[in-house]
């Protein structure tokens, strides 16, 4: 239970650095003392200290001895050199006793590296502490570090019946406040955000995050934005999907928000690289005019597409459902 305690604490203070970290992960660590005494780290902007360097730090700047501490972090610490020197050195340095670890690093760098280097200097190690929520807090960079490409989010937005626009195009606004706040958090949480031209040229989107604060996301359309429209400046795209994500993964985008429109979305969906479905649900009926996937056909029922529904909340009178294909995992 005290373990359970602790790395909740870590995962709370890796959520503050959610939004400075990218490329690189944001990692929470809770130090504490053989006293009793605690302090949080959390990782800085690139080029800054990771976690657990904060932490120790921290310790020092306060007067707390890390002799015969337990270190408690969401994420393995590094064991190379890097901008900074190795966490798993720095704590060993610090005489921790116990080092407490959520999941393991998948980059190739680490990967079970630093766990070793610390029990061979004879520091005891526990791995698995709340791993399920760090998986799901640390999913987009543990899937880059896996594939070498982004963690596809798609959002839509429609009425009940699934449609995205009235029978003449309007289409502002299906959902209401709560909803579109929610989307500009999920921009806020993205490196880079895609649309295409079409989508462009009918509704004029900034894709900034005007109803949060947070970053706003590298902009990418499919085509040609015209001059003058709100999404500039941005980053053009023609060519195959697969290989705009491995151009996105090499530039160190670790989540890629796919907005819109219905072609685009059914376009990834159809080429199975989307690993997360967001779902606006309003509830309202159209009855006609454009739907959500109109490329996206399903000759019988034993080829129905199926996915696994990861959560479900209330936005004001709209639903968010959170949807991950069946072959994804964090």
């Amino acid at each position: 239970m005290q373990h359970q305690q602790f790395m909740h604490q870590a995962l709370a203070a890796a959520a503050t650095a959610r939004h400075r970290t990218s490329p690189n992960p944001w990692v929470g660590c809770v130090l504490v003392a053989a006293d009793g005494r605690t302090v949080h780290g959390a990782t800085e902007p690139p080029g800054g200290r990771h976690a657990e360097r904060v932490a120790l730090d921290t310790a020092a700047a306060d007067g707390i001895d890390t002799r015969g501490a337990t270190a408690y972090v969401t994420l393995e610490p590094c064991s190379h050199h890097g901008r900074t020197p190795p966490c798993a050195d720095a704590l060993i340095d610090a005489g921790v006793a116990h080092v407490v670890v959520a999941v393991d690093d998948p980059d190739p760098r680490v990967s079970g590296a630093g766990v070793q280097r610390l029990r061979a200097a004879g520091v005891e190690v526990t791995v698995g502490v709340a791993a399920d929520e760090v998986r799901e807090q640390l999913a987009p960079y543990l899937h880059h570090r896996r594939t070498g490409r982004p963690f596809v989010v798609l959002k839509t937005a429609t009425t009940l019946d699934g449609r995205i626009a009235a029978a003449d195009g309007t289409s502002q606004w299906i959902t209401g406040v709560a909803a579109r706040t929610a989307a500009h958090q999920l921009r806020s949480d993205s490196d880079a955000i895609v649309v295409g031209a079409g989508t462009v040229r009918a509704d004029d989107p900034s894709l900034t995050t005007r109803l949060v604060d947070g970053p706003s996301p590298r902009r990418i359309v499919l085509g040609s934005a015209p001059v003058g429209a709100r999404v500039h400046p941005c980053t053009e795209y023609s060519g195959p999907l697969h290989e705009l994500l491995d151009r996105l993964g090499a530039d160190g985008v670790l989540q890629l928000m796919v907005e819109g429109g219905a072609t685009v979305a059914a376009a990834f969906h159809r080429e199975g690289l989307v690993d997360r479905y967001v779902l606006h649900l309003a509830p309202a009926l159209m009855g006609d005019g454009p739907t959500a996937w109109p490329e996206v056909h399903t000759p019988s029922i034993d080829q129905l597409w199926r996915g696994r529904v990861r959560a479900v909340r209330q936005l004001g009178d709209d639903v968010e459902i959170v949807v991950d294909p069946e072959r994804t995992i964090p």
